[in-house]
């Protein structure tokens, strides 16, 4: 099956990226080096493409219900102009996936979801078939080919989109003179390049910044007028991991690595007063505890953790296993994510990554590595 393309990826080989299949999508990994792009967020700004994932539009009197039933946050708590980060569970409270939901500025209940990349139709087909089934007033679009979707991250970056920034006329927030008063997860219309945007202050890198929509026909100008340098998923990668920010299909997967929010370690984007497919196991699970925990390792000698490794007590017996895993950039440690044993997983204690059939001594610890 051909790989599906971002609108921008001519631009991005003319500026000389590699590429790599991401969740079926043709997508840049780096432009220049990976280490290079990471410094860059860490200490300037830098733009990514992130047009994979997918937009869902979910609107009419009952989309707030529809939402609610089916994510695990209270979307019902959400003002015009607010979002909030949420999972998708099945009855078993196992995590298909995790999205971020915008409440649109609208009369009636109006909503854009981001599935990850390669989500946008089984979440769609989830939707509808959920509203069909529960005979639900409200219309669900998957729009994810119409919208192009950059991020511009790190310190500087809050200025830049400033100053590329003209504000709304009003179709949002009228008063809002200035992008930088946005506050964390939340978002506003604004023309960038005269184009109209929508500009989200958030963003998967741990450093400020914000997460611009457009129509898809017009990510180039857009793309142009945010200067900084450009940065692939690689780096996207190495940030997130120095945060402990969780990657679908890899920290958790509904075959492969099935996992719940309290067991990935994001039982705060749960709310057991919500009536949402899973609640009744999640609310057993919330009262019994359970038995791994999602935390972090260092390595203290020489290798580099990767998904899939082993992770054992000082006696090594296995304890778990990392889902993900790097040479940490800005810290110049080896460093991974992944389950242990409960019991095992206390900040500083001695364990083992198993690397290449070697076990390599490191110490737990909770992320994220980086204060941000």
């Amino acid at each position: 099956m051909a790989r599906r393309t971002p609108p921008l990826h001519a631009v991005h080989e003319a500026a000389g990226a590699s590429f790599v299949d991401f969740g079926g999508w043709d997508m840049p990994v780096e432009f220049d080096s990976i280490r290079t792009e990471h410094a860059a967020v860490r200490e300037s700004a830098g733009i990514f493409d992130v047009s994979h994932m997918g937009e869902i539009e979910v609107a009419g009197p009952d989309a707030t219900a529809l939402m609610q039933r089916l994510t695990t946050n209270d979307v019902a708590a959400l003002d015009p102009g607010e979002a909030q980060y949420t999972a998708v569970t099945d009855d078993q409270g196992i995590m298909l996936d995790d999205v971020v939901v915008y409440r649109r500025f609208s009369d009636d209940p109006a909503y854009l979801f981001v599935p990850n990349a390669g989500h946008d139709e089984a979440a769609y087909e989830r939707w509808v078939d959920h509203r069909d089934a529960a005979d639900l007033d409200a219309t669900v679009k998957n729009v994810t080919d119409e919208w192009a979707m950059v991020a511009v991250q790190g310190p500087d970056a809050p200025d830049l989109v400033a100053e590329a920034a003209d504000p709304d006329s009003g179709t949002g927030r009228p008063d809002l003179a200035d992008v930088r008063d946005l506050g964390r997860f939340e978002f506003d219309h604004a023309r960038i390049a005269g184009v109209e945007c929508l500009l989200a202050r958030t963003g998967y890198t741990g450093e400020d910044g914000f997460e611009v929509l457009c129509a898809s026909e017009d990510a180039e100008p857009v793309w142009g007028a945010l200067e900084c340098r450009p940065c692939g998923l690689g780096a996207r990668d190495t940030l997130r991991i120095e945060m402990g920010f969780l990657l679908s299909g890899q920290d958790f997967d509904p075959d492969a690595e099935p996992r719940t929010p309290y067991e990935a370690g994001i039982g705060f984007v749960v709310d057991l007063d919500v009536d949402f497919r899973g609640r009744d196991a999640l609310a057993a699970q919330s009262d019994a505890g359970t038995d791994e925990r999602f935390t972090g390792v260092v390595l203290t000698e020489r290798g580099v953790p990767r998904n899939g490794y082993a992770v054992t007590d000082v006696d090594g017996e296995e304890i778990g296993h990392l889902t993900s895993g790097t040479m940490s950039p800005t810290l110049g440690e080896p460093i991974g994510l992944g389950y242990l044993d409960a019991d095992a997983a206390e900040d500083g204690a001695e364990v083992g990554v198993v690397v290449r059939g070697e076990r390599k001594r490191a110490r737990v610890r909770s992320p994220p590595f980086l204060d941000r």
